[in-house]
């Protein structure tokens, strides 16, 4: 169990020294700005970018993020990574690349990465409403898998990342397929496709 616990130096590294951080309040003065938590760990995250307007890349990144080491040094790789980066390359940024420089985290801790990427996403989309290019957005809404329940692929998403891996997990966790049942053979499915895309299984 220790083992599952050990961060890389990487993470150590940018917890203990983390980069870009906002620290004035000029809030106003960035051109995008995102913001995504999870309110089962109690993290929350705000990305502010600057973009170049004649280049589209982004010039600068700064952040906010209110939670553990983890989320900590997940925001500060992926300031990192995308300054200079053109937007539509930043915004397909996986939450498996943040881990990949990050040297790993431990599997409990992946989704503070996922919401690293996913804030980083809501800015991008910020900066491309304000300036009329809603048509860039490709951002995904949640969609209802049980009825019943009201459960939404973005609640079976943060149940995997939270650790769900049977279906029996996924009920404890978020009451899917109490009701008629009948969501159980897709909600697995979307469990799968949430596994494989966080953690390669």
């Amino acid at each position: 169990m220790a083992a599952k616990w050990t961060y890389s130096d990487k993470v150590k590294d940018h917890f203990m020294n983390p980069r870009n951080i906002l620290r004035e309040g000029n809030e106003v003065d960035f051109h995008g700005i995102g913001k995504t938590g999870n309110v089962k760990c109690g993290d929350e995250m705000m990305v502010f970018i600057k973009v170049d307007p004649a280049t589209q890349t982004i010039a600068e990144c700064k952040w906010q993020t209110y939670g553990c080491a983890s989320a900590i040094a997940s925001t500060s790789m992926l300031s990192e990574m995308v300054i200079g980066m053109k937007l539509e390359e930043a915004y397909k940024i996986s939450a498996k690349d943040i881990l990949t420089a990050l040297d790993g985290l431990p599997d409990n801790k992946v989704h503070c990465s996922v919401l690293g990427d996913k804030a980083l996403r809501a800015a991008i989309d910020d900066y491309y409403r304000r300036n009329g290019m809603e048509d860039r957005i490709t951002t995904q809404e949640s969609k209802i898998v049980c009825e019943c329940m009201q459960v939404t692929d973005h609640d079976i998403e943060h149940a995997v990342l939270e650790g769900a891996r049977s279906f029996h997990e996924l009920q404890e966790m978020t009451k899917i397929g109490t009701g008629c049942g009948e969501c159980q053979e897709q909600a697995m499915a979307v469990m799968s496709g949430y596994i494989q895309k966080h953690f390669g299984l």
